[in-house]
């Protein structure tokens, strides 16, 4: 047997017997797909299994962990505010954990990127009541036919209403259930429509996935992606945070500057 072979084997040995979320199904290699699906659809499949995980952080600010991205959750007069959705095939399970938080509606929706396992959800939660609001380039993405070779995967137009209704260029405050919310833009990151929602008096910062905590990260160049643009994100976000910030990731464990403070 040639030496050179036996990580390969190793990997899929490990990934035939492991649970996978989400996140680590982006990581499987493309000689697996005859027997695993395509990427998007083992995503599907272990969101659709998964127990959804409240963790909550400061003041009224909540996390939900299973269903792609991680979910954060602000509760308050003005209705829930969700930073992204997950997958679609979560619905109940995020409804129900989202019942155990607070009685308070949906009432609003922020996609920290266009990608499936953090929109997939949209048109549940617009349904539900949400005003969708994203990154211009993400209602783009979103409204148009999107081949991303690595997951074999062709995204068609998203429906109607799971494309964000309002978008912002650059840099957008809006201020909801008595706290302001500061978005910003990443220079194209891991995909040209990266934002991260920074709860300035909470000290809570969701970065999406310009941090994948424990995970190697996807970098998705069909849309805007690179190497230095994610390390670029990375220094960003280094610049942005304090010692005293608790940190979303994308995927993985909620941390902050020096470790990760919940497992998931």
């Amino acid at each position: 047997m040639n030496s050179n072979e036996t990580p390969s084997i190793s990997r899929r040995r490990f990934l035939a017997t492991a649970t996978l979320s989400s996140g680590a199904a982006m990581l499987i290699p493309r000689q697996l797909g005859a027997q695993y699906g395509n990427t998007v659809n083992v995503m599907r499949k272990a969101a659709a299994s998964a127990k959804i995980i409240v963790k909550s952080l400061r003041t009224d600010i909540n996390v939900l962990m299973g269903s792609g991205g991680n979910i954060a959750v602000l509760t308050g007069k003005d209705g829930k505010l969700l930073i992204d959705s997950g997958f679609a095939v979560s619905q109940t399970g995020i409804t129900n954990a989202l019942g155990g938080i607070s009685p308070d509606p949906i009432k609003h929706l922020i996609n920290t990127h266009w990608h499936v396992d953090h929109t997939d959800g949209n048109e549940w939660v617009h349904a539900a009541g949400a005003e969708i609001l994203a990154q211009e380039k993400t209602r783009e993405h979103l409204m148009t036919s999107i081949r991303i070779p690595l997951w074999e995967t062709t995204f068609e137009p998203a429906p109607a209403g799971a494309v964000p209704a309002k978008v912002f260029d650059a840099e957008l405050t809006v201020h909801l259930n008595g706290t302001a919310i500061e978005l910003k833009h990443y220079f194209p990151a891991h995909t040209d429509c990266d934002i991260s929602v920074n709860f300035t008096d909470a000290d809570v910062i969701h970065v999406g996935d310009t941090w994948w905590n424990h995970y190697y990260p996807f970098i998705d160049y069909v849309t805007g992606g690179s190497i230095d643009g994610t390390i670029r994100a990375a220094e960003t976000n280094i610049s942005n945070t304090t010692n005293r910030m608790i940190i979303i990731p994308g995927h993985g464990p909620i941390g902050n500057r020096s470790a990760p403070l919940f497992q998931s």
